[in-house]
């Protein structure tokens, strides 16, 4: 008996070691991602001090005039920015609100994706659609380009079959430029967003499957009472995110799609910001836009967060 106790406390000295030595393992592991993102996402943090300042970039910060919060006034009591920021908070919230109407569109694909039983087809149909997503918007505008500008492939089909007698112009107008930069984000992100669901619905649990099936149920009661539930909780996660990132509705793509004809529709804060910081020279209004838009987008993530506990007893972040 003596012995027993001598060895079980040892026994607790070693498990505590190793698991400490197991944590330090994993930390190490992490490590190099703490840095990476201390480096790009904390570290430029340090420029929000240009929007308290009138920068002049050939003097630098040291040269420039410290103005307080002239640029914050500004946004409130000068009436052509308050117009500008108005439109350009309706463009947001106009495109970012189409991109979460649509965002069920990827479980759409994932669920009748996951019915094709051929594995060959399936796995083809895949690939296909995932590949948008790893091309640059900028060869997307190229395509776009030849097959929807003036004398591009698809107007000159038209007229060539005489359905039309002008060249209609897609990429120049600025009434349907809501809904087509909708549709190429949606064509561009569908296969990539229907990867994220099929892994949500290759985690359900297969003998609940096996059970409907024993009482009779079909493929349409499967899906309705099986997968989609089973892969609820990934969507609203998902769309948990897409609302606290409500105003950051990206830049490259409006960048290379917008033009003189169509930019009071497609300018988004993100476009407006580069727009009056490189093209305007106003850095320091920009910066200040941009700062309060980080602010307002970490809000939203804690609101979220605290919506998300309220409603399913679990947090996202």
């Amino acid at each position: 008996m003596q012995t027993d106790k001598t060895i079980q406390p040892t026994t607790k000295v070693k498990g505590s070691r190793n698991k400490k030595i197991r944590e330090f393992k994993a930390f190490l592991m992490v490590l190099p991602f703490l840095v990476f993102t201390f480096i790009f996402a904390y570290l430029p943090l340090y420029g929000w001090v240009y929007a308290f300042y009138d920068l002049r970039p050939a003097l630098g910060l040291a040269g420039s005039e410290f103005v307080g919060l002239r640029w914050f006034r500004m946004l409130v009591e000068n009436p052509v920015r308050v117009q500008q920021i108005t439109n350009v908070l309706q463009n947001t919230f106009a495109l970012s609100g189409l991109s979460i109407l649509f965002s069920w569109v990827p479980i759409a694909f994932a669920l009748l994706l996951q019915e094709v039983r051929v594995n060959s087809v399936k796995k083809g149909v895949q690939i296909l659609t995932t590949l948008p997503h790893y091309i640059s918007w900028i060869l997307v505008f190229s395509m776009a380009f030849a097959l929807f500008a003036n004398d591009g492939m698809f107007n000159n089909l038209l007229m060539n079959l005489g359905l039309i007698e002008r060249p209609i112009a897609f990429l120049q107008s600025s009434n349907r430029v809501w809904s087509t930069m909708t549709a190429w984000g949606i064509w561009k992100g569908l296969g990539w967003g229907a990867i994220i669901y099929l892994a949500a619905i290759a985690g359900i649990d297969q003998e609940l499957y096996e059970a409907a099936r024993a009482d009779g149920a079909g493929r349409f009661r499967l899906i309705w009472h099986i997968t989609i539930p089973g892969i609820i909780p990934t969507y609203t996660v998902l769309l948990l995110l897409a609302v606290a990132n409500f105003l950051n509705t990206g830049f490259d793509q409006y960048f290379v799609f917008s033009n003189a004809f169509n930019l009071n529709r497609i300018q988004v804060l993100d476009l407006y910001v580069f727009n009056i910081g490189i093209h305007g020279g106003a850095f320091s209004f920009a910066t200040t836009i941009s700062m309060l838009r980080s602010v307002i987008s970490v809000a939203l993530l804690f609101a979220v967060n605290g919506f998300s506990k309220l409603v399913r007893g679990e947090t996202i972040i």
